[in-house]
């Protein structure tokens, strides 16, 4: 008689791409629990040292603008020296900033500390760095994991917004800025551990790669503010270039400016708790989460340019009636509202990054979406001076509401006018 052996069954290792999505949206999470907090610090720095309300969007303003400007920079320091070394120092850079802030005393420490310290930490550790991993360790599902690492900005939103009210409620804004500091303080010794630069730093090949594909290292770019700026100068005579910084300097305005700095004190404007407030819009980020990975995988089966044309034109319609929901309390159309814009929050991102490798290449997509992220934060940063500015004037928020909604329509048009890809994207599954 003749014995069989029976056949090996192989488990399916883990892929590293897996693990090295989760830190990232761990570090993204980090970097956005501080600037999803100056919303409801706002107020209590007022009170505290007596400032304006000039004076505290400024900073914010500040700070959105430094952010967003960081990040193409940050994206070729990310090809010349590694995300591994790059983003634990982003880290620690966001941490030192959140937290002096417990001992400043003065509103141009508030601008420093909120504005450069905070901005750049936080702008290394923008969506361009979610990108980059994306475009190198995956090529099944970028847009999927794209969209994924877009939520994670919500998410942190949505750890760190209803603790940061409560505290703020109760032992003070001190311990909300703290609580900060420390976890991105934390964080930052498991990203150099966990993190590599790409699939092929570890003799592994992209997930979703080919069978016969050759694991590569990732190239070391020299010169970052060289590259950075040489791209700007090379992609800045192509229409969809403009077409993506106007629109996602739109995008910008409207969401991280406008509400993510404003509702709260908008909401108390009309006579909603603090705490309320700031629950509604951390439903925001959980609506977003959604939102955000839903995109990502239309991403993958539609045409961006028309996802972009329905996200800013249903968000331009919903701006022009906030004003006409807010109240002392929760009710169904307002809670709708919250609804509709948590799902289409920074849905925007997966189909903008899409556009960007399929129109300028994998290898100059980070850099170039760098500069279209830009944008989005020096847009933000405007808007929210622009609602402060606008509510001290006329002692409401209804101007800045009108003047959001509408750029949102005309945004919507603009990224019609977009041209078809240039390059087949290899994706799309």
């Amino acid at each position: 008689m003749t014995l069989t052996a029976a056949p090996v069954v192989r488990r399916r290792r883990l892929h590293r791409a897996w693990v090295v999505a989760t830190v990232t949206m761990l570090a993204l999470v980090a970097a956005a629990g501080f600037r999803s907090s100056t919303g409801a610090l706002l107020e209590p720095l007022e009170r505290d040292f007596g400032w304006s309300r000039g004076v505290t969007s400024g900073a914010v303003s500040l700070n959105l603008i430094v952010y967003g400007l960081t990040a193409p920079f940050a994206a070729a320091l990310m090809g010349r020296f590694g995300i591994r070394r790059v983003v634990p120092l982003a880290l620690v850079l966001t941490a030192a900033g959140s937290g002096l802030t417990l001992v400043m005393t003065s509103a141009w420490q508030l601008w420093a500390l909120w504005g450069f310290a905070v901005g750049i930490g936080t702008g290394a550790l923008a969506l361009v760095f979610g990108a980059i991993v994306a475009n190198r360790w995956f090529v099944s599902h970028r847009g999927l994991v794209t969209g994924v690492f877009s939520a994670a900005s919500s998410t942190g939103q949505l750890v760190f917004l209803p603790l940061i009210a409560h505290l703020v409620d109760g032992p003070g804004w001190r311990w909300a800025a703290g609580i900060v500091a420390v976890f991105a303080l934390v964080l930052s010794p498991v990203v150099w551990l966990v993190m590599r630069d790409s699939p092929g730093d570890i003799g592994e090949t992209p997930y979703g790669s080919p069978a016969d594909a050759v694991p590569v290292p990732a190239p070391r770019t020299p010169g970052a503010a060289t590259l950075a700026l040489t791209t700007l100068r090379e992609v800045s005579g192509t229409w969809t270039f403009w077409a993506l910084f106007v629109s996602f300097w739109v995008c910008g305005w409207s969401t991280n400016g406008l509400i993510g700095t404003h509702f709260i004190p908008a909401a108390h404007d009309h006579g909603m708790a603090e705490t309320t407030s700031a629950s509604l819009l951390a439903l925001i980020g959980i609506f977003d989460i959604v939102g955000t990975i839903a995109s990502g995988w239309l991403t993958d089966r539609i045409d961006p340019r028309l996802l972009l044309f329905m996200y800013y034109l249903l968000r331009g319609l919903s701006l022009l009636w906030v004003d006409q929901l807010l109240g002392d309390s929760i009710h169904p159309s307002l809670f709708l509202f919250v609804l509709f814009y948590g799902l289409d929050w920074v849905a925007t991102v997966p189909p903008t990054v899409a556009l960007c490798r399929s129109h300028f290449g994998l290898e100059r997509s980070g850099v170039v979406f760098g500069w279209v992220f830009a944008s989005h934060m020096v847009g933000a940063g405007v808007a929210a001076s622009f609602a402060g500015w606008t509510r001290e004037s006329t002692g409401t928020y209804l101007t800045a509401w009108l003047t959001a909604g509408i750029l949102c329509l005309a945004a919507a048009v603009v990224c019609l006018m977009i041209p078809a890809e240039r390059h087949r994207r290899p994706d799309l599954v």
